[in-house]
């Protein structure tokens, strides 16, 4: 997952629920869900630590400006 997150691959990830690590969310760039899954593929995590429930679309609709982002705009 850290060599996926260096990539750039997972964008956002983390647990859901009741934040007990049973489950998790991930955010990924991907063209389409063959990538996702050949990707989360050859990660070394075993499947017993590791199964895709869904891969679904997101469309983000709202985002706001990161400080960064608000600073460097000038």
């Amino acid at each position: 997952m850290d060599l996926l997150t260096e990539e750039r691959f997972i964008i956002l990830g983390g647990p859901i629920g009741e934040g007990d690590g049973e489950n998790a969310l991930l955010v990924v760039e991907a063209k389409d869900e063959a990538e996702i899954r050949a990707r989360l593929a050859v990660d070394p995590w075993p499947e017993e630590l590791h199964a895709t429930e869904s891969i679904r679309p997101w469309t983000v609709l709202l985002r706001a400006e990161t400080q960064g982002e608000a600073s460097s705009a000038g």
